[in-house]
């Protein structure tokens, strides 16, 4: 089972999903590049498979076989922003430009959700937590993610829509970044890793590099080096 203590959210994110139509390659390719162990949650009716790392649960895997999904989505990964409520935020979005592509709806007794496109052409996911809450795990554990960011072309106003339109204040604006030649607008979460929670310290960061999965699913990672003099500092997350 995983555990639940710890950071709530990062960035305002909450949880990840990664959707596939291989799990199984994914599972085998992340968990051993990142040390995420894949499993069947037993005690989700659902039988879903969970992402966790440290004993922490990060994600979800959906399998786009699934007929819910239409036909020829492509892989991809969904990111889900904290709310206070769903169907208010979602309304004061496509008042402000954004498309809605799955409208609120009630995941069980787990949450209320909704997915849209943002101005810029960024998927985000907004979850209004009921009984549960996203992950939950200490600042700095190796694997998890440890900041956000997104891509557009025009980052001051993505920042204004997020903090005022969505309810996200919090997030600082150097989230929020040009996008580069070719390069599509989105959402990514950067997953830390060589960070150890036990030590108190947040090593240095080296450069942050792209892992894409054969299916083409992918993650930035930030690695990490041990910090000159092995000074204290600061972990990652909130």
């Amino acid at each position: 089972m995983a555990r639940t203590e710890g950071t709530r959210t990062v960035d305002g994110f909450c949880w990840l999903d990664l959707k596939t139509r291989d799990p199984e390659g994914v599972a085998g390719f992340f968990g051993t590049e990142l040390g995420w162990r894949f499993a069947v949650d037993e005690e989700d009716w659902r039988r879903a498979t969970k992402i966790s790392t440290g004993g922490y649960a990060i994600g979800g895997v959906s399998d786009l076989s699934n007929p819910v999904y239409p036909p020829g989505t492509p892989p991809h990964i969904a990111y889900y922003l904290a709310t206070d409520d769903t169907d208010r935020r979602a309304e004061a979005a496509t008042g402000a430009g954004a498309r809605l592509v799955v409208p609120p709806f009630d995941a069980a007794d787990q949450g209320r959700m909704a997915t849209l496109i943002d101005p810029w052409g960024a998927a985000v996911s907004l979850w209004q937590a009921r009984e549960f809450g996203g992950w939950a795990f200490p600042p700095g554990t190796p694997g998890t993610p440890v900041r956000a960011c997104h891509t557009s072309g025009d980052p001051e106003g993505a920042h204004r829509f997020y903090g005022e339109v969505l309810g996200v204040p919090s997030l600082p604006r150097d989230r929020f970044v040009a996008a580069g030649p070719g390069e599509d607008p989105g959402w990514r979460l950067i997953i830390g890793m060589g960070t150890d929670p036990e030590a108190g310290t947040a090593p240095e960061p080296e450069p942050a590099a792209v892992l894409r999965a054969p299916d083409g699913t992918a993650f930035t990672v930030a690695r990490s080096r041990p910090r000159p003099g092995g000074g204290p500092g600061a972990g990652p997350g909130r």
